[in-house]
């Protein structure tokens, strides 16, 4: 997921898509990612941009061997649904 950039100076992930830039904002705690919030542009809901950014962050976060907190809703449920995501949580 190379579309997906760590923007750390914004404490967010970010995908830009046509229409907008969704976000998964964070803060970082030692070796510990704690997502906070995650929004993706309302016209364009629904249609997998969300999991596209959290794929690529996840992707990100394990290159690094980080940990993630999933304290944002989206992602909790995300990492649910993602088995193969566990090792990061």
């Amino acid at each position: 997921m190379t579309d997906v950039i760590d923007n750390r100076a914004a404490h967010r992930f970010e995908l830009a898509v046509p229409g907008g830039t969704a976000i998964a904002a964070y803060t970082r705690r030692g070796d510990t990612i704690v997502f906070t919030h995650t929004e993706v542009p309302a016209a364009l809901e629904g249609r997998g941009i969300g999991s596209r950014l959290i794929a690529g962050a996840r992707a990100q976060v394990r290159a690094a061997g980080l940990k993630v907190v999933p304290a944002c809703a989206f992602v909790a449920a995300y990492l649910r649904r993602h088995p193969d995501a566990a090792d990061v949580v």
